[in-house]
């Protein structure tokens, strides 16, 4: 009498950097067990985002389209189009918006963050921010409609590197308007000496005003107020100023922190719930010099490291810790500028940047489109996995 094998189904909710390289590298090491194991997508649009460039959608600079289901082409992986509306992690269920439920024996979570409006009054209602292509799409009509017009203040609040990323491309765009770059610290405070003067030299180049050392206290129609008062007219404001996740992991009852990522062991396992791993944005994970925080750099070797520690177990196997270590700053400055601090593992700086046109060489390089990477993870051996890590692809060894 004969016994039909269980499937084993991994669901991957989102198909952002981390999410992509997870599906992606999950369906390569899984390929020749297909009919055991089932890798499902699941993304609210077929477009994937790059995130570190949506401040050139909302400056109006052409990007090329890049299809999730063209991308996972030819992996097995299977991709569904949906809002995920909740988890059930008692019952190992997602529902999505249609009301369709997908149930899981391992989840990938990666849903990632979106800009934090919630914390200044208005922020909400009257800013624009980077959380999406539509969302950067709405600001590039608005900048476009103020650059037509010939004058208009625009403000971004935030002076990290989505600010100064942002301010300067807006700047460079649409020269005839004034832009504002406000925060609480000077841009370029986390750099060394010399990059720091150049991301200061570059926005008074572009006439980016910058006002750093002030806060944010209230968002209105046609205007920021800062905490002393002080008012500053805006026609646009784009709100960089931190994230924030979905409370999705939060009420479905797996541990969070207090900004609401899941709380990972060492191998990027919930410490609620070990069949659910969490990578990028949307998890708390804790490498020997803190909690790793959001970006690219980052993210994608999670969802890779989560790829393989998912294949050990499922060949009964014990999953590895994972280690990460920052390796540089790639900031743009415009189209023509930009500067690359090198730093040590713990994303403090180093002596040694670029700045300039080879700085501009670089980051192109580094941050270019992350098709070409999944391309690589899809004819990926079974011995091991790469990510980009300056300009070369570093082997991540899951096996041995």
């Amino acid at each position: 009498m004969s016994t039909q094998r269980k499937t084993h189904h991994i669901v991957v909710l989102g198909a952002g950097y981390a999410g992509m390289a997870a599906a992606v590298q999950l369906a390569a090491r899984t390929g020749k067990r297909r009919d055991a194991v089932r890798v499902t997508v699941v993304n609210a649009g077929e477009r994937f985002t790059e995130r570190m460039r949506l401040h050139m959608t909302a400056a109006d600079r052409p990007l090329g389209t890049m299809s999730i289901p063209e991308m996972l082409e030819g992996t097995g992986a299977r991709f569904t189009r949906g809002w995920v509306t909740a988890v059930d992690a008692g019952a190992r269920t997602v529902r999505i918006d249609d009301e369709r439920v997908l149930p899981y024996d391992t989840l990938v979570y990666a849903l990632g963050g979106v800009a934090d409006t919630s914390a200044v009054p208005g922020a909400d209602d009257y800013a624009y921010t980077l959380s999406s292509t539509q969302d950067a799409q709405l600001l590039a009509d608005r900048l476009k409609a103020l650059g037509e017009g010939g004058h208009g203040t625009v403000a971004v609040v935030g002076t990290g590197l989505t600010g100064i990323e942002s301010a300067a491309e807006i700047a460079e765009r649409y020269p005839h308007l004034d832009v504002v770059l406000l925060g609480g610290e000077e841009p370029g405070a986390t750099m060394n000496d010399r990059a720091a003067a150049h991301v200061r030299a570059a926005l008074d180049r572009l006439g980016v005003r910058v006002r750093g050392g002030v806060r944010v206290a209230k968002v209105l129609a046609g205007s920021v107020e800062l905490e002393g008062g002080e008012s500053i007219a805006a026609d646009a404001v784009l709100w960089t100023g931190g994230t924030r996740v979905a409370p999705l992991a939060a009420a479905a009852g797996l541990e969070v922190d207090e900004r609401g990522r899941i709380v990972t062991d060492r191998a990027l396992r919930s410490v609620s719930h070990p069949e659910v791993y969490a990578v990028g944005d949307a998890a708390a994970i804790r490498q020997g010099y803190g909690v790793m925080h959001g970006t690219c750099q980052g993210g994608m070797p999670t969802g890779v490291h989560a790829a393989l520690s998912i294949d050990r177990v499922l060949g009964g196997k014990q999953p590895k810790p994972f280690r990460f270590g920052y390796y540089h700053t790639p900031v743009s400055l415009g189209r023509g500028d930009a500067v690359v601090q090198f730093t040590r593992p713990d994303d403090s700086p180093r002596r040694i940047c670029l700045v300039g046109a080879m700085a501009v060489r670089y980051k192109e390089t580094v941050t270019a489109s992350p098709w070409p990477t999944y391309g690589r993870m899809k004819k990926m051996p079974a011995s091991g996995a790469f990510w980009p890590r300056g300009g070369r692809f570093t082997r991540i060894r899951g096996d041995k």
